[in-house]
């Protein structure tokens, strides 16, 4: 017999040693006990869980045994507590009254007449616990079933399947609102046999009853499809499964099945048998239209060919309006502080006030120079930027910016540097390698908006050796120059646009899209490789591959100072070419301070004529842009025709190989980006007018 170490017999025997006699009788059976002092705490405990209960017929008799009735009354249907009577004289129901009405409220009740030998007592314990432990296995079966009935519905549901029976003796149909919805009725709708039949299409009602027939009379599965007639006259397919079902005996038969509308699968099926059917109709069909319409194919393509060139100038538009956003942006905090200084400094100047006048003139400068970056970021993604390539030695570059690297990216995020020794020269311009290195770091930083660490790695490697880079490094030696940091990492999607021009995923106004665009362009004007390595959740390394240089590296030269700018002679003139009045004055200025006569023009027509009279001009300082239909290139070519020896110096805004269209500049030539220092404008000037 099964062990329920959780289950208790109650006793309710007040009087002498009955209770502690019981308790001990029942440990011998196996069964645990509960005592109940009176006979409220036994009706408190008497509940579903209990094994039986042993009671005394004189405990109980006279008192008030409603709430114990009702509780027996109340049992679920598997339960039938036993109750053991220990009775004094008279017996039993047949000879004690008494009993016979404790028969009537308790149900299930054994008397045990004392005195009684201890094992009868433990014999009839036993039987009764038995008889309740069978109980419990017949709740738990119930259970069962109740939860795979459960089960069951919920399948039905899931699978919007509607159950069914149909007694075949009598001819009932029990059906659930499932299945009644298979019909198109509602689940309240009334749903006989005979209302079955009647919602079934007339064409496939003998059918139906055939198939009935034959799974009575053979025992078979029912299966079948057939099509429905709804209230309001649509016309649906059911599918109907179900199997004979027998009682014990045999007899009282049933059909038990499911049901489910299948109106969309069929209507599919039916389309593709009629495209099948006509699919070889079709196809010559089609073949014939293909040989007549050739050229409205060549038009088709024509025409999605300017609908591609539209999407792409649509593309370009969506991507020059990013750039000019973030260059708005950049630009008028730029403007904003140029002109603010200016504005303050006259303020000052006008109140007599001139000790504060350094701070805003440097601050005025500092937003010159980082507009002069950013248009320097515009012409290196597009490669024509004016270079200065020198022999550089990488790690003192690197280690010379350590402090402007850890100030820029802030104390959240830890710098580490892992520099080779014996670590190969390059060409290249360190102040745009400086640039690039920054703007990684600056990005590298926004990755890690909750700090992390940032290791630029150097080493010298051959284009054999990379492993796992993609095919198109030139073989070689090279510097690698290896960015990484901890962040948050890049789609493959993001991995892929990254060098792309004007694109970012910063919002706009927060970013121009050229910060990867500029590096890749300078390192690849600079003759050598990028590569990025990166995945969503994981590091991203960026790795620059720049050419080694075999020669060594040269000291820095000195900086020149403005006094050290040749002073001009007596007479000497300078032909000053620029649209800008601004750039005008300026150059003149600088003329006047180092003595230079100057002569200015407005345009190039203007230029032109000055050349052609006789006015002492040693330099021609022209812009490349000009108005009035000749431009920069073209005056100084006609200067030249006029007067072979004239040295020239153009200003522009543009890249050197802007200028002269990709060739080198011809000796007494030379070029000056926009913008530029005075110092350096002075220097220019002085050596081309001495050379």
């Amino acid at each position: 017999m099964a062990a329920f170490p959780s289950l208790h017999a109650l006793i309710y025997t007040p009087h002498g040693r009955d209770a502690t006699i019981a308790e001990a009788l029942l440990r011998e059976a196996g069964c645990a006990s509960r005592i109940c002092p009176d006979l409220a705490r036994l009706e408190a405990a008497l509940g579903d869980d209990d094994c039986f209960a042993v009671v005394t017929e004189e405990a109980l008799r006279g008192a008030d045994l409603s709430g114990i009735a009702a509780r027996i009354a109340a049992q679920p249907a598997w339960s039938d507590l036993p109750f053991i009577v220990l009775t004094r004289g008279g017996g039993g129901p047949e000879r004690n009254p008494a009993a016979a009405h404790l028969t009537e409220v308790l149900g299930n009740v054994t008397f045990l007449e004392r005195p009684f030998h201890p094992t009868t007592f433990v014999s009839i314990a036993r039987s009764a616990l038995k008889g309740r432990y069978r109980q419990f296995e017949a709740r738990a079966r119930i259970e069962e079933l109740r939860e795979g009935e459960n089960r069951l519905q919920t399948a039905l549901l899931a699978g919007r399947l509607g159950s069914w029976e149909f007694d075949i003796e009598t001819e009932t149909l029990q059906a659930s609102a499932t299945c009644k919805a298979v019909f198109g009725l509602g689940p309240d709708a009334p749903f006989t046999y005979q209302d079955l039949l009647a919602r079934i299409h007339p064409q496939d009602r003998g059918r139906m009853q055939a198939a009935v027939h034959r799974s009575i009379s053979q025992n078979v599965d029912y299966a079948i499809e057939y099509r429905t007639v709804w209230p309001d006259g649509s016309i649906h397919w059911a599918e109907i499964r179900a199997r004979i079902v027998r009682d014990r005996k045999g007899t009282g038969s049933r059909l038990v099945g499911v049901s489910s509308d299948i109106t969309q699968r069929r209507t599919a099926e039916d389309q593709l048998r009629q495209m099948n059917e006509t699919l070889e109709q079709r196809v010559s069909s089609r073949t014939e239209e293909l040989k007549q319409a050739h050229d409205a194919i060549m038009a088709e393509m024509a025409q999605r060919k300017r609908a591609e060139d539209q999407l792409r100038q649509a593309q370009k538009m969506e991507a020059v309006g990013q750039l000019t956003g973030g260059l708005a942006h950049d630009f008028n905090n730029l403007l904003a502080g140029i002109a603010g200084s200016l504005e303050l400094l006259q303020m000052r100047m006008l109140q007599g006030r001139t000790t504060e006048l350094d701070r805003f003139i440097r601050t005025a400068q500092d937003a010159t120079d980082r507009a002069a970056a950013l248009t320097h970021r515009l012409l290196a993604f597009s490669r024509r930027q004016t270079l200065d390539p020198k022999p550089t030695a990488v790690n003192d570059l690197i280690a010379g910016m350590g402090e402007l690297i850890t100030r820029t990216v802030g104390p959240s995020v830890t710098m580490e540097l892992v520099a080779a020794p014996d670590l190969w020269a390059t060409l290249i311009d360190p102040n745009q390698l400086e640039n690039a290195l920054l703007n990684l770091c600056i990005n590298a930083r926004d990755a890690m908006p909750e700090g992390g660490r940032i290791r630029i790695l150097t080493e010298n490697v051959l284009a054999e050796e990379v492993s796992g880079e993609p095919s198109g490094i030139t073989p070689g030696p090279y510097v690698l120059i290896s960015v990484s940091d901890t962040g948050t990492g890049m789609a493959p999607d993001v991995v892929e646009r990254a060098f792309d021009p004007f694109f970012t995923t910063k919002p706009i106004g927060q970013g121009t899209g050229l910060g990867l665009s500029m590096v890749y362009g300078f390192v690849r004007q600079s003759g050598g490789h990028v590569r990025i390595q990166s995945a969503v959740g994981q590091e991203t390394t960026i790795r620059l591959y720049l050419p080694r240089h075999l020669a060594g590296v040269e000291p820095a030269a000195a900086l020149r100072s403005p006094a050290a700018a040749p002073r001009a002679e007596r007479g000497e003139t300078v032909l000053v070419v620029d649209d800008e009045p601004s750039v005008r004055m300026l150059v003149v200025e600088v003329l006047q301070e180092l003595g230079y006569g100057a002569i200015e023009a407005a345009d190039g027509q203007t230029g032109l004529d000055i050349l052609r009279s006789s006015a002492r001009i040693d330099l021609l300082v022209s812009d490349v842009g000009l108005p009035g239909g000749i431009n920069g290139r073209q005056l100084a070519d006609a200067a030249r025709t006029l007067r072979p020896d004239l040295k020239v110096l153009f200003i522009t805004g543009y890249a050197e190989s802007a200028v002269m269209g990709g060739m080198h500049l011809a000796p007494g030539y030379s070029v000056l980006t926009k913008p530029f220092s005075l110092d350096n404008l002075a220097t220019r000037i002085g050596g081309l007018i001495t050379s």
